[in-house]
């Protein structure tokens, strides 16, 4: 039977591996979009895509250089996620004791 703990333990692994996967691209558009506010209100030009293009272009980039290491961390936790639901079919279907 899988205990308790392990299931806590996935859980646990499901939320820092969000954080870790989803922190590079938050991080980034917030860098970017407070740079281009400090920007706008510098030069007063209010301009709706001046905001958006600059920070898809840098998620962009952040994305082509932290792609391979994102896709290895969710294939490591989907991986670790499937052999757990396995033993867990293999000990009758009960998830905790």
């Amino acid at each position: 039977m899988i205990a308790e703990s392990q299931l806590l333990d996935l859980l646990h692994a499901a939320l820092t591996t969000i954080a870790l996967v989803g922190g590079p691209f938050v991080v980034a558009a917030l860098v970017v979009g407070v740079a281009v506010a400090l920007l706008q209100a510098a030069t007063q030009l209010q301009e709706a895509t001046l905001s958006f293009v600059p920070k898809v272009v840098i998620v962009g980039m952040v994305l082509a250089l932290a792609g391979p290491w994102v896709l290895g961390r969710l294939v490591h936790y989907t991986t670790a996620s499937y052999e757990l639901v396995a033993r867990v079919g293999q000990g009758g279907g009960a998830l905790v004791k």
